[in-house]
């Protein structure tokens, strides 16, 4: 474990680092720390986006799904493809040209400052729920190759996250996202080579899965399969491009970048979505026990199959960078809520209210408020996270998609539906919240899966994996038809003459058809952005470079010898775009 720690070690001294070079870019005002001023390029825009998407997750809660059911977890990453393959087309630039700082201001443009003081705290508090669930995830692997506690582990993981949010606001987050993109693919692609190459191949990978790669173990009804499929195109639209989940894309520095950002996470997801999930895959085939190797995660055993594999298949050192792309994860989805819900925070409830009270309202100060909530937001997430580490009961697979649909849907259907239907009274959206959660109870406690197979009168009782895929499909469905479906009917009780925001929102409405197009001051800023990030990348490359001296098989050193030249081949390319 010795390589391993150092090569942790190494990570967070980078992350570190990072967090100082870009602390000057982040203190001259809150939109440069919110949201980077709107001065970043497609590239590090795409990566942030990409990894707001990914989380340790991946790696545990559906790498242990892979494990046992296949082939079938894919179907959530396509569904993520897709939806960035939306925003491509049309939602991404949209988005930035709706010419705000945080989510929420482009609420209140839309929906009225009622609705956006409803909406912060409604949102703020799903993100600390959502935040606390990808932490968790990271302690339960992290505990597992450290044989530490998992609460110790949550704890300073946590903490860690938060000094880089704090300190460098979103050019540190972003800036991180980048180079934590390289690092989740060097380990990403390392680990699927060498899965392959000990299964056999990609014929062999498929034929020896224990059971049937496609369907999956405990699966009767194919047909779930593929409405599962159809149903998680829908909602990974509704839960990725919403105005919530637009602080995506606002840091891009004109419509143009905010496109191509996008284009980029379609295309590292789309790769992504397959070579994830080759090493447990494999580890199906080469380590059948491998969901027992640590019984005292519980329920949550398969989710540890990742470091199963890498601890048995690849070279030393290799747990290191796997931890190093986990930690990644994480904190990339972390410290973008941080951020996020500090921007939430300071300009849609801090500054309103100073407002009404006739005091004066100083950026300086809102910028000092804004590294204190994001203090006070962290320390809040590890709370929530300590509390789902209780819920043993729950595999990581069920807690995210039971969160994703029953919370997330509900909140997000307005923010998406609102982009199209313009003509909606001022109660339509926070009533559709209502609705929806009441949906969410109705399908999970009356309308079960139990009840759809007494009522079609289905011979064969659900499998409990059958019962928690149609669950997720009942749910999403009524969404999709009585939650979303209110929304659009409140278009018959919409008045123009008692409507006091329609000048608002029609100014909104034509914003997102006018493009943004930076100023003449960009180019120092692209400059900046390629100079440090190239230098930061070159340190991170000549790390994994040093790693060729770790007692390894030849085979292993040349495993770290061309993932080192990869990463430094990037940092020298953006080290030379920065030149004059």
């Amino acid at each position: 474990m010795f390589y391993e720690y150092l090569v942790i070690i190494g990570y967070f001294s980078l992350i570190i680092g990072i967090g100082f070079a870009f602390k000057n870019m982040a203190k001259n005002s809150t939109s440069d720390y919110f949201r980077g001023g709107g001065r970043m390029l497609w590239w590090m825009v795409g990566s942030t986006a990409f990894m707001a998407q990914f989380s340790a997750w991946t790696f545990t809660g559906a790498a242990g799904k892979a494990f046992t059911d296949g082939f079938a977890i894919t179907l959530v990453f396509f569904a993520n493809t897709f939806a960035y393959f939306c925003g491509w087309l049309y939602f991404s630039a949209r988005f930035r040209q709706m010419r705000i700082d945080t989510p929420t201001e482009g609420i209140k443009r839309r929906f009225g400052s009622q609705n956006e003081t409803f909406f912060s705290w409604a949102l703020i508090v799903f993100s600390f729920i959502n935040a606390g669930v990808w932490l968790n995830a990271l302690g339960v692997f992290a505990s597992a190759v450290f044989e530490a506690d998992i609460t110790l582990t949550i704890i300073v993981t946590g903490l860690t996250v938060v000094f880089v949010s704090v300190l460098s606001g979103a050019w540190g987050v972003v800036a991180s996202d980048f180079v934590q993109t390289l690092i989740v693919a060097v380990i990403s692609i390392a680990c699927a080579i060498v899965a392959l190459v000990m299964v056999g191949g990609p014929i062999a990978l498929v034929n020896n899965f224990p059971t049937d790669f496609v369907l999956g173990p405990d699966m009767n009804y194919g047909v779930i399969l593929v409405a599962s499929f159809v149903f998680f195109l829908a909602k990974q639209m509704i839960t990725i491009m919403n105005m919530h989940d637009s602080f995506r894309f606002l840091n891009a520095k004109d419509s143009a970048n905010a496109r191509k950002a996008s284009l980029l996470a379609m295309i590292l997801m789309g790769f992504g979505s397959i070579i994830w999930f080759i090493p447990p895959w494999a580890a199906a085939t080469l380590y059948p026990d491998a969901a027992a190797a640590y019984p005292e995660l519980g329920n949550k055993a398969a989710d540890a199959v990742y470091l199963v594999f890498t601890r048995n298949a690849m070279p030393v050192g290799t747990v290191g960078l796997l931890l190093a792309g986990l930690f990644a994860a994480t904190m990339s989805s972390m410290d973008s809520a941080l951020n996020k819900n500090a921007g939430i925070f300071v300009r849609s409830l801090y500054q309103p209210m100073l407002l009404k009270r006739n005091k004066s309202v100083d950026d300086k100060h809102l910028l000092k408020v804004s590294r204190i909530v994001s203090f006070v937001s962290g320390i809040l997430v590890i709370v929530v996270a300590l509390f789902f580490k209780s819920l043993k009961e729950l595999s990581l697979f069920e807690l995210m998609m039971n969160m994703s649909v029953m919370i997330q849907m509900p909140l997000l259907i307005p923010l998406i539906f609102g982009l199209f239907i313009r003509k909606t009274p001022q109660w339509a959206s926070w009533v559709t919240v209502a609705i929806g959660l009441f949906v969410s109870w109705f399908t999970a406690n009356i309308f079960t899966p139990d009840v759809l197979a007494d009522y079609i009168g289905l011979q064969q009782a659900f499998t409990r994996r059958e019962f928690i895929d149609i669950n997720l499909i009942i749910t999403i469905a009524a969404h999709l038809v009585i939650t979303a479906g209110f929304f659009c009917s409140t278009t018959f009780f919409y008045k123009q003459e008692k409507d006091q925001h329609r000048q608002e929102t029609d100014r909104f409405f034509d914003d997102l058809g006018k493009a943004v197009i930076a100023d003449f001051e960009q180019d120092e800023y692209d400059k900046q952005q390629r100079h440090k990030l190239g230098s930061m990348v070159i340190f991170m490359g000549s790390g994994v470079f040093a790693m060729i001296l770790i007692p390894n098989p030849m085979w292993g050193r040349m495993v770290f010898l061309l993932c080192a030249l990869a990463i430094l081949t990037v940092g020298f390319l953006l080290k030379r775009s920065a030149k004059p």
